[in-house]
């Protein structure tokens, strides 16, 4: 096989989105800020980004593995049922204070409030929120001027109210 025969790979640099990150409330508080397309493979390139902080940061490995499967459902939710915010995007954020992961999804909204599906083995989706909810020490969803906010806190409790 030439090297025009090989298959494209794609390397951690294409994946690099750019992260935005500000201090938060308290000492130890970060917000890293993120606008991605509202399309399936903003997916991928969310988790890499988030995960790489996340690490880099030396918070617990299960941690980092767990904001990642959140993140992940919260994204693939809010580009399959909502429509994106107005500059045509969905904003994720993770906050961070000590050991304590939060991890909020924004859209424009949708036709209806996300919420867990029930329980049945005939459904072959709609497990995502069920997923969330298990890991979750908190989560919930709130209403903004731009949309629906579905967010998840690990490792610990947030400063929000679950709903």
């Amino acid at each position: 096989m030439t090297s025009d025969d090989a298959p494209a790979t794609t390397t951690p640099e294409e994946l690099e989105l750019d992260v935005a990150e500000s201090s938060g409330p308290g000492v130890d508080s970060i917000i890293c800020t993120v606008r991605v397309p509202a399309d399936p493979s903003s997916v991928g390139r969310v988790r890499h980004s988030l995960v790489t902080d996340l690490s880099a940061r030396d918070l617990p490995e299960d941690l980092v593995g767990e904001a990642e499967i959140v993140a992940s459902e919260l994204l693939t939710n809010a580009v399959r049922h909502a429509r994106p915010l107005s500059d045509g995007t969905i904003r994720v954020r993770w906050k961070i204070r000590g050991d304590v992961v939060e991890v909020e999804v924004t859209d424009g909204g949708g036709a209806t409030v996300p919420k867990p599906a029930p329980r049945t083995v005939w459904l072959s989706s709609g497990r995502g929120l069920r997923i969330v909810r298990s890991m979750a020490h908190e989560w919930g969803v709130t209403e903004d001027r731009t949309g629906n906010v579905v967010w998840a806190t690990l490792g610990g409790p947030s400063r929000r109210r679950a709903t």
